[in-house]
């Protein structure tokens, strides 16, 4: 593989080898508008590379050349068809125009529909969006974009509002540093309270967001400190200069607000959401804002939450404080991102009957129909805190009349922060497919692109929901200015991994690993240039569930032309298919989370929360472990799910095993349904978690020096895997001697135990 320049951001998913399909191309752009210049620039940068030919036509008017355009007949068209109707002129073969005409109408600002006939595959898109989108599929596609011909396919975003959320600090906080719970280096934003001064990579930032689906970003953190506050009045010049940055791609900047800013700042004795004054504060900064910037997207509020300022400070509630603010964006179209991240952070150890679980169901969910519909309550995608398992939040379930948005965690805060592998897509893709009411029903994924009601609380649709449609998903960047973006190369797949989920959450997780590897990893950058992208690992197995790897293809000399590509593919799926189980494993068992290191939250620490104000216990004891957050006799957690997943939860038999945890509080002894009980299976799977790494290690170390990967890439990614190693060591021993010493139970095969 190819070097890349380490004072430049690596590529990432957009490589210029990726472009090679569209690039050697005869292509015709047709249309106007910013986003249409991106494209007809993306490619023209190709063109130039790999030798095709592109022009443009705007209305009827060809613009003058400027990328090498010539006569020569398009075999790839990228058009506007803001009416549904394909472009007049003989732009497109008459057949294929009117087949994707009608497929364009419905597929709203960012579908489009593709189809390829004759030897000209053509793309058409309603709107600017689209197009852009359009053509990044394309890219995805690569020669099969250009092969036999394809029949009409329409795509277009099952949840609206794709949205990344920075956690970056303008000021370096004196815990959390310049982005809290950051894994990557600094801020592409921000450095030491003033801009980061690298337009170039905020300008690559967003190209890679849209490539993956992305369309919306937060700039700070959600914890508004000091300077950060300063965004909404005399450093709006600063937001400003990024929005201008990202709207090439399609990304609408937000900000995190202080509720408290008219106070913090000096202007106003109170923050009160009802009084007059407050309120007309609020307006005028919104005011403000979309003077400076006219498409800014919205406001993020953290409030009343973990010592944050918020309404309960004037005995007002969220869905006054949310619609204050709401009332201030609605003229201009904005939206307001409310956290439902609202929890006692004081509580009393000693309080078996307070359950951090319940909160944010018993904050909210009376609240249900008060919000304005340009409001969206933000919901974690479980009950706690981003833990590596976790039931659905019965939030979700609970609100027919609330925008909801899903938020989940790209940044590993408790899943290895980026030293470990742990690709979650499979656990984003289970959560998108959880069905609340059981099979057959909606989806989570249904619930936050914004379902109807069909009488028994149960969504019927996708399509409805508050009359402003979902709230669509939320992730916590993973992102820094690291080279690498993520710290760890290979968890750029999470965040590219999160955006094609939001825009397709019924994608297989492991297809979209591979079309992250086909694009990260390009064939003409690992000595195969005639392989194509999109053909599958068959045969390459990754770490399956009794925690052996997959083998590697055959090394002898009659090896297919592809082995090369074949052994990388089949390297990257072993060491990630599986990885977020993995880590699973050799941490916190059965769904009971935390059990890390307090504060920073790196590393094991079984008892480092459990006398604590966080409300994140284990109860462990010499009988038993779990919380028991039953009806009958715990904290009525249960109770807060529909059915069927209420009785599930509730009966120990019909409980998952692997939130069982989570749910019950059972004694070492409890047999599984895999035959083991509790405590030996606590030891069986931080012993087979800590082998599962050692297999990773061997892996990746045997691709080393065989140019299948640049060696700077392959080194970093090798010392984070013995770094990986280390900690899933101490993990297991750390756990296991726990539990040995608490329950008394040796491990039935004798294994060493501390």
């Amino acid at each position: 593989m190819t070097s890349t320049d380490p004072s430049r951001p690596h590529p990432a998913w957009l490589p210029p080898e990726a472009f090679r399909a569209i690039g050697a191309h005869h292509t015709l752009v047709y249309g106007d508008g910013t986003l249409v210049d991106t494209v007809y620039d993306e490619v023209g940068r190709a063109r130039a590379r790999y030798g095709g030919t592109v022009r443009r036509l705007s209305g009827q008017a060809t613009e003058p050349e400027r990328a090498g355009a010539d006569e020569t007949p398009a075999d790839l068209v990228l058009a506007l068809a803001p009416t549904g109707s394909p472009p007049a002129g003989g732009a497109l073969p008459a057949e294929v125009g009117s087949e994707l005409g009608a497929e364009v109408a419905g597929l709203g600002p960012e579908g489009f529909a593709l189809a390829r006939r004759g030897g000209v595959t053509v793309l058409l898109a309603a709107a600017p969006a689209g197009l852009l989108y359009g053509l990044f599929h394309l890219v995805r596609l690569g020669p099969a974009a250009f092969g036999a011909d394809r029949p009409v396919e329409a795509h277009r975003p099952a949840l609206r509002l794709r949205l990344v959320s920075h956690w970056d600090n303008l000021d370096v906080h004196p815990v959390m540093g310049q982005v809290e719970r950051g894994y990557a280096g600094g801020s592409i934003f921000w450095r030491d309270g003033a801009p980061a001064g690298d337009p170039e990579r905020i300008r690559a930032y967003a190209r890679l967001l849209a490539a993956c689906g992305m369309n919306a970003m937060t700039v700070n953190n959600v914890n508004v400190h000091g300077t950060a506050t300063r965004l909404l009045t005399d450093r709006l010049d600063d937001v400003a200069a990024i929005a201008d940055l990202v709207r090439p791609y399609g990304i609408r900047v937000h900000l995190s607000v202080n509720f408290a800013a008219p106070v913090s700042l000096g202007e106003l004795p109170t923050a009160d959401p009802l009084d007059e004054r407050v309120r007309a504060w609020w307006a005028k900064a919104a005011g403000r804002l979309y003077e400076a910037i006219p498409d800014f997207g919205g406001f993020m509020v953290k409030a009343d939450s973990e010592g944050q300022p918020g309404p309960y400070r004037y005995r007002r509630d969220h869905a006054d404080g949310a619609n204050m603010l709401a009332d201030a964006l609605a003229p201009f179209g904005g939206v307001v991102h409310w956290r439902a991240f609202v929890y006692n952070h004081r509580q009393d150890w000693r309080d078996r009957s307070t359950d951090r679980a319940r909160a944010a169901y018993d904050h909210f969910t009376p609240l249900d129909g008060r919000f304005r519909d340009n409001v969206i309550l933000q919901v974690k995608h479980g009950p706690i805190d981003f833990q590596v398992r976790e039931p659905v939040s019965p939030v979700l379930t609970a609100m027919p009349n609330t925008r909801l948005a899903l938020e989940v965690q790209a940044t590993q805060e408790y899943t290895g922060q980026q030293r470990h592998v742990c690709y979650l897509g499979p656990y984003w893709s289970e959560v998108l497919r959880f069905a609340p009411w059981g099979p057959g029903r909606p989806t989570v994924a249904s619930l936050v692109a914004g379902p109807a009601d069909d009488g028994d609380g149960a969504p019927a649709g996708n399509g409805g929901g508050a009359s402003a449609g979902g709230g669509g998903l939320v992730v916590v960047s993973n992102v820094g200015d690291d080279h690498y973006w993520t710290g760890h190369p290979l968890a750029q797949a999470n965040l590219y991994a999160v955006g094609r989920l939001a825009w397709a959450p019924d994608l297989d997780p492991v297809a979209v690993l591979d079309e992250w590897i086909d694009l990260t990893f390009p064939a003409s950058a690992t000595g195969d240039p005639d392989s194509e992208p999109g053909a599958g690992s068959d045969g390459e197995p990754g770490i399956g569930s009794d925690g052996e790897l997959g083998t590697e293809p055959d090394s002898g000399s009659d090896r297919k032309p592809d082995a090369d590509r074949e052994t990388l593919r089949g390297t990257l799926h072993a060491l990630m298919d599986d990885s977020w189980r993995t880590y699973e494993r050799y941490t916190a068992p059965l769904g009971v989370g935390f059990m890390v290191a307090p504060g920073h939250h790196y590393g094991p620490d079984v008892d480092g929360y459990e006398y604590s104000r966080w409300g994140t216990y284990h109860f462990a004891d010499r009988d038993g472990v779990g919380v028991d957050r039953t009806r009958a006799s715990g904290t009525g957690f249960t109770g807060q799910y529909p059915q069927p997943w209420s009785d599930r939860y509730e009966s120990l038999a019909d409980c998952p095993d692997n939130l069982l945890l989570f749910f019950h509080h059972v004694p070492y002894r409890h047999v599984l349904r895999s035959g083991a009980t509790v405590v030996q299976h606590i030891y069986d799977t931080h012993f087979a978690g800590v082998d599962q790494v050692a297999r990773m290690r061997r892996r990746w170390d045997r691709i080393g020096g065989s140019g299948l990967v640049d060696a700077a890439l392959h080194a970093r990614v090798a010392d984070r895997l013995a770094e990986q190693q280390r900690c899933a060591e101490e993990w297991r021993d750390q756990v296991n001697t726990y539990f040995l010493r608490k329950s008394g139970v040796p491990d039935a095969h004798g294994r060493r135990i501390h």
